[in-house]
């Protein structure tokens, strides 16, 4: 089972409907007591870091899915602004990320870019794994993915880099930290290729872990 993390920010339905095809369940939460029973976690998001951060704050859902997460060891996977807000920071905001992976979030340097279309990076691009996860299985070498972004996720401890991409210079596309993954592009819009890898996540660590029923109460009202 897939809980998808509705806090207001990503394109929820186009998960939903990937999952579908796949022929792998999937439910929304909207609240903390709807993660009850997580056995995978997508984090998506889109937009600006502060505005993302906030609207997950007010949500009620910031304390369990920290205790998910960091107690119980769920798989997560954070894409696009979803793996940005797995940082400590941002160049883009001010708040602080969850850090739940040891990186801050760094923009692009337009001098080193000599793309007609500099920022944001917007298209097809390469991805490189540079370590054996079960995440990439089954995804050619070519294989290419759709992003869409201006900042980049930067790892203070190279080990958590689990994939490359160049665009005016390499940045991790992909990180991994325990069970917590991460990844700049968006697997929901990259066909084929986006279908493997969201595949693959819900096949991951198959001695599942399922969470407790018995949750602190969060701190947030929204």
């Amino acid at each position: 089972m897939i809980t998808l993390i509705d806090y207001g920010v990503g394109n929820i339905n186009a998960f939903v409907n990937v999952y579908k095809r796949l022929d792998v369940p999937v439910k929304i939460a909207k609240t903390h007591k709807e993660l009850v029973g997580a056995e995978k976690l997508i984090l998506p998001g889109v937009g600006h870091f502060d505005h993302a951060m906030t609207q997950l704050n007010e949500s009620g859902m910031r304390d369990t899915l920290d205790e998910l997460v960091l107690e119980h060891d769920i798989p997560v996977i954070g894409i696009c602004v979803g793996m940005q807000m797995m940082a400590k920071n941002s160049d883009e905001g001010k708040m602080d990320g969850l850090g739940w992976i040891d990186a801050e979030v760094r923009v692009f340097d337009k001098k080193n870019i000599d793309y007609v279309t500099q920022l944001p990076h917007m298209g097809w691009n390469d991805v490189k794994p540079i370590k054996d996860i079960a995440l990439f299985n089954g995804l050619e070498d070519d294989a290419i993915f759709y992003f869409l972004h201006s900042y980049y996720f930067k790892c203070n401890r190279s080990e958590d880099i689990l994939a490359i991409t160049n665009y005016g210079g390499e940045f991790a596309s992909a990180a991994h930290f325990r069970n917590r993954y991460g990844i700049q592009f968006h697997p929901e819009k990259s066909h084929h290729y986006g279908e493997v890898l969201l595949g693959n996540f819900a096949k991951l660590n198959e001695n599942k872990h399922v969470a407790s029923k018995n949750y602190s109460q969060p701190s947030y009202t929204g």
